[in-house]
């Protein structure tokens, strides 16, 4: 069996199969793993690439769960509370997301009056969408089993939560607040974007409620010790500790049906072609990547629906390091900073002692949600030039937004959605999945299974939807399926 992309999604299918006995062998395009989740250096600081944070590591989450079944012990982290401070630009307190559910609650009723009962509705929601999700129902459903593994899944309130299924955050408010609602959307904007894609009046309501509860205990959001590299090692150390194989530097360029399987054309680490025969490959890349890699063995209905889907988000990401003392004394890892130039703003500060900066400095990651197409049509010195201004714009937020003073920054550097590509192999350098809409989410989206025998698809665009977590139990879901076919 073969897995095709070294990211969180494919580091645990991969590890999960070695695990069941089966042969697999992992191939990564770039010479470590990790993907969205990876790690690099300037000289002593350490930046986490994308993603900043992880859910699912309490018990019954996912990655606990897999590290579980993988006999793995889980990587140092320390539970994020507040799990964001939210500024909303208006002149009022910011938001804060504790992590103490009563604490939350008086936060949110403090600064959104009368909005009780749209949270007790997600509250809800929540609670019948988790006890759904943990019995790992197969969503899409292609096959009769499928539908079984759903009634098996079902109780009370997901039956309730059904009813919901085409609807969105914002019928939520619009339903439940009376009187002025505006402030709740503007946090609910923020907020859902960078889980969904989506703003409030384009987010399933049932991902939603979900998205809106995990920096709450129980669950909770969590600061990896170290960098987020320590996920995908954690995952590296089980996959060959069960006997499966790991690849870097290997590209894989063509997927060809065969008779007992597939194909994969591969480049090597020197640029050399190989090819590798596999009964069975889970795809993790982006549905994007799917017409470049099977070219006319693309099934005409999944292209039509690729094409239909419209782009994801880049991002433009700052990475600093700053001396600590002109930070905000809150100690928040998290903020959003919801400024008008150059545009909202999601921010990562290290913690003291965290292995990513020096004692007495910080990294600072700040990520502004771009279109990512427009930038591969510019020629190098436009890129260069629009990137000397949007660094000055966001440079100019960060120190208006925290209060840092212009001398406590030790290190800067930009990157675009060109620098994400390179780095990820993703298309146009796309920083998320596809977005859950209520058309996409769940039993709407596209399919683990794919028309094609044998070539299973996972990742962040699939069910259950974006994060390190999310991947996690979608490459659960993949590889019960594969199994069991």
């Amino acid at each position: 069996m073969a897995v095709v992309g070294g990211g969180i999604a494919g580091l645990t299918a991969a590890a999960l199969l070695a695990r069941h006995g089966q042969r697999v062998v992992l191939l990564e395009a770039h010479r470590q793993t990790g993907g969205c989740a990876g790690t690099f250096r300037r000289g002593p600081w350490t930046f986490d690439v994308g993603a900043t944070q992880v859910a699912g590591l309490e018990p019954g989450g996912s990655h606990r769960r897999v590290f579980d079944l993988l006999e793995q012990p889980l990587p140092e982290a320390m539970p994020l509370d507040p799990a964001c401070v939210v500024d909303l630009a208006d002149g009022q307190p910011p938001v804060k997301l504790h992590r103490d559910p009563v604490a939350w609650q008086r936060e949110r009723l403090r600064q959104f009056p009368e909005s009780d009962l749209f949270w007790s509705l997600c509250d809800q929601l929540h609670r019948g969408n988790w006890a759904f999700n943990s019995r790992l129902p197969t969503l899409p459903p292609r096959r009769p089993a499928d539908l079984g593994r759903i009634l098996r899944a079902l109780g009370p309130a997901s039956l309730g939560n059904a009813l919901l299924l085409r609807a969105t955050v914002a019928d939520l408010v619009s339903w439940t607040v009376r009187g002025e609602s505006g402030r709740l959307r503007r946090f609910l904007d923020l907020q859902l974007r960078l889980y969904s894609q989506l703003p409030a009046d384009r987010t399933a309501a049932l991902y939603g409620a979900t998205t809106l509860a995990m920096g709450q205990s129980p669950l909770g959001l969590w600061h990896l010790h170290g960098s987020m590299q320590r996920l995908s090692e954690a995952l590296e150390e089980a996959l060959r500790r069960w006997g499966g194989q790991l690849r870097l530097q290997t590209r894989v360029q063509r997927l060809r049906p065969a008779n007992r399987g597939w194909i994969l054309e591969l480049q090597g680490p020197r640029g050399e072609a190989e090819q590798l025969a596999a009964d069975q490959v889970i795809c993790t890349l982006p549905p994007q990547a799917l017409p470049s890699l099977l070219a006319d063995q693309l099934p005409p209905s999944l292209g039509r629906r690729i094409e239909g889907f419209g782009d994801p988000s880049g991002a433009v990401v700052l990475y600093g390091a700053v001396d600590r003392g002109g930070l905000p004394a809150d100690g928040a890892s998290h903020h959003q900073l919801a400024v008008e130039d150059p545009g909202p703003l999601f921010l990562s500060v290290s913690s003291e002692g965290d292995g990513r900066a020096p004692r007495g400095q910080a990294t600072v990651i700040a990520s502004l949600f771009t279109p990512a197409r427009p930038w591969f049509s510019l020629d190098a010195a436009q890129v260069l030039e629009r990137k000397q201004a949007l660094e000055g714009r966001i440079v100019a937020a960060l120190e208006q937004g925290l209060g840092l003073p212009a001398t406590a920054w030790r290190h800067r550097e930009l990157a675009t959605p060109r620098a994400f590509a390179r780095w990820t192999g993703r298309p146009w350098g796309f920083v998320g999945g596809l977005g859950q809409s209520p058309d996409r989410f769940g039993p709407f989206g596209l399919a683990h299974r794919s028309p094609l025998p044998g070539l299973w698809l996972c990742g962040d665009s699939l069910h259950p939807g974006e994060g390190t977590a999310g991947v996690s139990q979608g490459a659960e879901l993949v590889v019960q399926q594969l199994l069991e076919s």
